[in-house]
């Protein structure tokens, strides 16, 4: 006789092969299908730029920013504003670059630390990013702190008694083989204590740096915090994601950069900690159109997807990206958006390359282009210059006439447009000039100049 009596019978006073029901086999759930279309919706939604500059004018945006992508990659090239500043600039309105550095250098809620190269993060994520400073001092332990103890012990003695100091405030000392190449033992001892932890940046002055004790920049409670070495690589894996939006399982070296275990050690690869992100419900695989193998959305950002898809079955929002009609932002070079570059190609089309360190007679756009984002689509890339001389020579924008102007100046050095999209598309070019004077604006430049360029000219009698 059969006496399963349905879900409420009591199977554990059942004998095992007697009547037990057998449990129901665990099956997957199947991913989500993402056409192209959807994904790259879902992006520009994501990374708050359906529409950009759309967050709040004031400093709490910053933060909301960091939530969401996780880190901010620091790069000290000033050519057209700083990478960090210009991923803020593309996502707040009115965006200062003071917002940031008082975020960092006064009220310390975000701080500077090794993540994706150099990065800006929340700083009550310290204890899982003190790995790379663990690291760090492990490393120098054995070779910047044993050479160069006496260097060592002079930089920490003077800072304790004196307070933030740079390398300039050291007396002279000799070049030692660095990193890249020949630098000053002092600048040399203060960075590999500053990767260690023993230092932190109190400020930033340009891009000269000005270290101080880390306890006395940061909370004691977060300095002495520990996390287990493989929570803490999760939460760095967990971050790439983050930033990115849809990264895979692959992809070129640099987006892993500091996702490992130690040399010699059977800590958990990569692949292992992507299955417990999975397996923890922080990560959704989802499939996208055209791709092989799953791609990882950050499980929060599930109603974002959600709109994505409404938006594009509607046929009045299909045209409007996160309601608003097609707007232009100009992306920086290590905009997270752009970290993954084999997604922008196979995805939005758009190969981009960032030629900065390419010899120039080898680069095939230029010394540093930012990819322009019209709506949902890359139509092209521009090529500013922020001129900080007297500006003369620079036009005004009136009647086109050439007049002399003081100040810093905006220049637009080239532009180049994807195969399929020509600048007079309609909205591009009021988009294009709204961007083109925020960008002014935010550099604080007096007056915009064109370059003779045929592109750039004929760029600048559309807007």
């Amino acid at each position: 006789t059969d006496v399963w009596a349905g879900p409420l019978a009591d199977d554990a006073m059942l004998p095992e092969g007697r009547g037990r029901r057998p449990p129901e086999p665990t099956i997957p759930p199947m991913p989500h299908a993402l056409s192209r279309a959807v994904a790259r919706r879902f992006l520009v939604l994501r990374h708050l730029l359906a529409p950009p500059r759309a967050l709040p004018a004031e400093p709490e945006s910053i933060l909301a920013v960091v939530e969401r992508i996780g880190s901010l990659q620091f790069d000290p090239l000033e050519v057209a504003g700083r990478n960090h500043d210009l991923v803020l600039h593309a996502r707040v309105a009115g965006y200062r670059r003071a917002w940031t550095d008082d975020l960092l250098y006064e009220r310390r809620v975000l701080f500077e630390a090794g993540n994706k190269g150099l990065s800006i993060l929340p700083l009550h994520e310290l204890p899982w990013y003190r790995i790379t400073w663990d690291r760090g001092g492990a490393w120098h332990a054995e070779r910047t702190f044993r050479e160069r103890a006496e260097t060592v012990e002079h930089v920490l003695e003077l800072i304790r008694e004196r307070g933030p100091m740079s390398s300039l405030d050291f007396e002279r000392r000799q070049a030692i083989d660095w990193y890249w190449g020949p630098t000053g033992e002092v600048r040399a001892v203060l960075e590999a204590l500053a990767e260690s932890g023993v230092l932190g940046l109190a400020r930033r002055e340009g891009n000269r740096r000005y270290y101080d004790l880390a306890e006395r920049l940061f909370p004691a409670d977060l300095l002495v915090a520990r996390v287990d070495a493989r929570d803490a690589l999760r939460h760095k894996l967990l971050s790439r994601y983050r930033a990115v939006g849809l990264l895979g399982a692959s992809g070129s070296g640099e987006l892993w950069s500091g996702i490992r275990p130690e040399p010699g050690s059977d800590g958990p690869t990569r692949a292992q900690l992507l299955a417990e992100l999975v397996e923890r419900g922080d990560l959704e695989p989802v499939e996208v159109e055209g791709f092989r193998g799953s791609r990882y959305l950050v499980t929060a950002e599930l109603p974002l997807l959600a709109q994505a898809e409404r938006e594009l079955a509607d046929p009045v929002a299909i045209e409007r990206p996160g309601g608003s009609a097609p707007a232009v932002a100009f992306l920086a070079p290590l905009d997270p958006f752009c970290w993954d570059r084999d997604l922008l190609r196979r995805l939005f089309d758009f190969d981009y390359v960032w030629e900065v360190y390419t010899p120039e007679r080898k680069r095939r756009w230029g010394y540093y282009v930012l990819p322009v984002l019209f709506g949902d689509r890359l139509v092209g890339r521009l090529e500013p210059r922020l001129d900080r001389g007297n500006g003369n020579g620079a036009s005004g924008s009136a009647g086109g006439r050439r007049r002399p102007v003081s100040g810093p100046v905006l220049g637009i050095r080239n532009a180049w447009w994807e195969e399929g999209f020509t600048p007079d598309s309609p909205g591009f070019a009021s988009a294009f000039a709204s961007a083109l004077e925020a960008h002014r604006s935010f550099l604080a430049a007096a007056s915009i100049r064109w370059s003779r360029r045929p592109s750039a000219q004929a760029l600048r009698r559309l807007v």
